[in-house]
């Protein structure tokens, strides 16, 4: 990894985007002992306004915390993603719900549709663990965090008793792009 990787995770709230990116902060700091922060906004309504988490991480020192140009932009909402894609870097990327964002803004950015929400419900149970799959999405995307550190934050942060959801719920993440690429 060389310089500054930006990631924003958007949706609505309640949606758990803020612990998301809590939590790959936390892989990134904790874990791989790389230079991470994170910050977040959300609106003034406590559930269904569009919020974001950013996560900056780098190998050199970071000195400005706020991400001003996206690497790459997860997008849960189409209210979230009309209202946050304009940050995203000529060469970067948009990883989107294909279920729920269905009209891609132009830009000269990549677009990935995924299923990340209809896993969560479908494959693991429960649609609330939809953030822990974007977790694992988009660090099969990045590669920017090991797959260790990632399972070890995500397990640090979870409730106790649903580690074992969560696990299935971060892999399932990874497996949605593995599936992708192939």
């Amino acid at each position: 990894m060389s310089g500054r990787y930006e990631i924003r995770f958007s949706g609505s709230g309640g949606q758990g985007l803020i612990l998301a990116g809590v939590i790959f902060a936390e892989a990134a700091a904790i874990y791989d002992n790389k230079n991470a922060v994170q910050s977040q906004s959300y609106g003034p309504e406590a559930r269904g306004g569009a919020s974001k988490s950013e996560v900056i991480i780098s190998d050199e020192t970071i000195d400005f915390p706020k991400a001003t140009s996206i690497d790459l932009m997860l997008a849960l909402t189409q209210e979230a993603c009309a209202k946050y894609y304009k940050d995203i870097k000529p060469d970067g990327t948009l990883l989107v719900d294909e279920d729920f964002v269905r009209e891609i803004p132009k830009g000269s950015f990549k677009v990935i549709s995924l299923p990340i929400i209809r896993t969560a419900s479908e494959e693991i149970g429960k649609a609330f663990a939809a953030n822990i799959v974007a977790i694992g999405t988009i660090a099969a995307i990045t590669g920017r965090v090991s797959r260790e550190a990632v399972e070890k934050a995500v397990l640090s942060r979870v409730p106790k008793g649903t580690e074992d959801l969560n696990k299935r719920a971060l892999l399932a993440g990874y497996d949605l792009v593995k599936r992708r690429a192939n």
